[in-house]
């Protein structure tokens, strides 16, 4: 296989910074190749002196600055989390499918930091004068993730759901999802988010025939289909995915949200 121009580690600096929630922070920055990106990809982010991860692209301007959005989750994400304008990372990519901007009247499922994934979504979308609907989830208020910018953008459409009640819906995103494909003719579904409440949208698509994108996450090591650690059924998430449509999803069942492989390619349950 050969490299391609992103397989190759560039450096970039950071912009500017802006915290969303209590341990997720947004990292803008400027990059050629970034810029061309596609609602979906991904990039393998860089820390020196520590490791390299995938990280969705959760802003994608073609004249400004794009960014990755990032929670505190552990060592590599918690120096992400700390960093300041003008510090460098090294990044490869953008890497992976694309989300297919299908339908007039589409719902979009969105569960905590799988947002990032969908907000470069809903403005594709809005480029095409097609307003989707949005399900915004969270753990409770004050882990909704731009909240702001989306009903901006969004108005009437945007509408919220949390565990705890503390906004909006009182419940998960995949029930209140399942409520709002009873009550209107939705063409087309998207999600991202964890894998229990993507893989519940899936079964509520299923149940009424509806076409479903989800975007997966996995272990990523390469980003280039060599490493294998990412395989979800056949398929290797980091260059067949990370988005998979409704076939995909089937064909994956009996692994999707029940199984993964962790750092060392041991097969461990999925974290719910």
């Amino acid at each position: 296989m050969g490299l391609h121009r992103n397989d190759t580690i560039r450096t970039i600096k950071i912009k500017k910074i802006n915290r969303e929630a209590i341990d997720i922070t947004t990292l803008y920055f400027d990059d050629e190749e970034v810029r061309e990106a596609k609602p979906g990809q991904y990039i393998m982010v860089w820390v020196p002196g520590d490791d390299e991860v995938p990280m969705s692209i959760s802003r994608i301007d073609k004249e400004g600055l794009s960014s990755i959005t990032v929670r505190n989750v552990g060592i590599t994400s918690e120096i992400l989390d700390s960093m300041q304008p003008g510090d460098k990372l090294g990044i490869r990519g953008p890497f992976g499918n694309a989300y297919e901007l299908n339908g007039k009247n589409p719902l979009i499922v969105a569960g905590g930091s799988g947002t990032a994934s969908l907000l470069p979504l809903v403005e594709a979308f809005l480029s095409k004068d097609v307003t989707p609907m949005f399900i915004l989830g969270g753990r409770s208020a004050d882990q909704l993730l731009f909240e702001d910018e989306l009903l901006e953008i969004l108005g009437e459409r945007l509408v919220i759901s949390t565990d705890d009640g503390s906004m909006g819906f009182n419940g998960y995103a995949s029930g209140y999802a399942a409520l709002l494909m009873d009550e209107n003719e939705f063409d087309h579904v998207y999600t991202c988010g964890p894998e229990l409440m993507m893989a519940k949208v899936f079964q509520e698509t299923e149940r009424r025939g509806i076409p479903i994108q989800a975007s997966l996450e996995r272990y990523i090591k390469c980003a280039v289909g060599l490493c294998g650690n990412c395989v979800i059924g056949h398929y290797r998430v980091c260059v067949d995915g990370p988005v998979f449509n409704t076939k995909m999803l089937a064909e994956v069942r009996e692994e999707f949200a029940i199984s993964r492989m962790d750092a060392s390619g041991k097969l461990i349950r999925v974290n719910h």
